[in-house]
């Protein structure tokens, strides 16, 4: 139990096929059990107060539990894990950084704890299985491509603490059809962070809400959803 931490590179591209983390390791250094294709779980110990980039990436573990001692979900740490089917993330998570389930396409849910504020760019792209997100009312930053081609994602309600919306978040979820945003005054939304073909979009807003309507200077929202709904009132306006 002398060890405090495991290197960068430590177990990369090794035959592991699992690991006892003892608790005195305190760090995980970047790329760590990168390419570990035999890894199927990890057990992080309460001991560890961060883990590095791509620490996990492109390994073949199918659940992992994050201990609450850390405090943010690194850049790319599960980058490319395409066996992981579900993850546990703790409460004193305060922000997912971008790529940090990339291409995670077997994950097919994700509870978000209410500590967390931001999600970064790229955080969840590709992830074709995730069929259900809840954004707690803590979020205020989605970052650009977030949910890129989530195409298994249907519905999602936007939390009343949203401020900003990323380029592409939601570009390509093609069976997101409904969005139920709680903002009373419009965030702010990138270009093409609804993209999609289908034609049967709906964008349900609060009663009296702003901006969804009154400023069509770019015509955000309009481009967006081709129905809006505006609460109890129902008022629907064709794109």
């Amino acid at each position: 139990n002398s060890v405090t931490s495991i290197g960068q590179f430590a177990f990369s591209n090794s035959s592991i096929t699992s690991i006892t983390i003892p608790n005195s390791v305190i760090s995980i250094g970047q790329f760590a059990f990168n390419h570990c294709n035999n890894l199927t779980s990890v057990n992080i110990p309460n001991s560890v107060t961060s883990i590095g980039q791509f620490a996990f990436s492109n390994s073949s573990i199918t659940s992992v539990t994050i201990p609450n001692s850390i405090t943010s979900i690194s850049n790319s740490m599960f980058y490319g894990c395409s066996s992981l089917t579900s993850i546990d993330i703790p409460y004193n998570i305060t922000s997912i950084e971008d790529a940090a389930f990339y291409n995670c396409s077997n994950l097919s849910s994700v509870y978000i704890p209410y500590s967390v504020t931001s999600i970064g760019n790229r955080a969840f792209y590709g992830c074709s299985n995730l069929t259900s997100i809840e954004f707690p009312e803590s979020i205020t930053s989605i970052g650009d491509a977030a949910f890129f081609n989530c195409n298994s994602l249907t519905t999602i309600t936007i939390p009343y603490s949203i401020i900003s919306i990323g380029n592409a978040a939601f570009n390509g979820c093609n069976n997101l059809d409904s969005v139920i945003c709680l903002a009373e005054t419009a965030p702010l939304v990138g270009g093409g962070a609804f993209y999609s073909p289908s034609s049967n979009r709906s964008l349900t807003v609060p009663f009296g809400a702003n901006g969804y309507f009154a400023n069509w200077g770019n015509a955000t929202w309009q481009k967006i959803y081709h129905k809006i709904e505006e609460g109890e009132n129902k008022t629907l306006t064709n794109a």
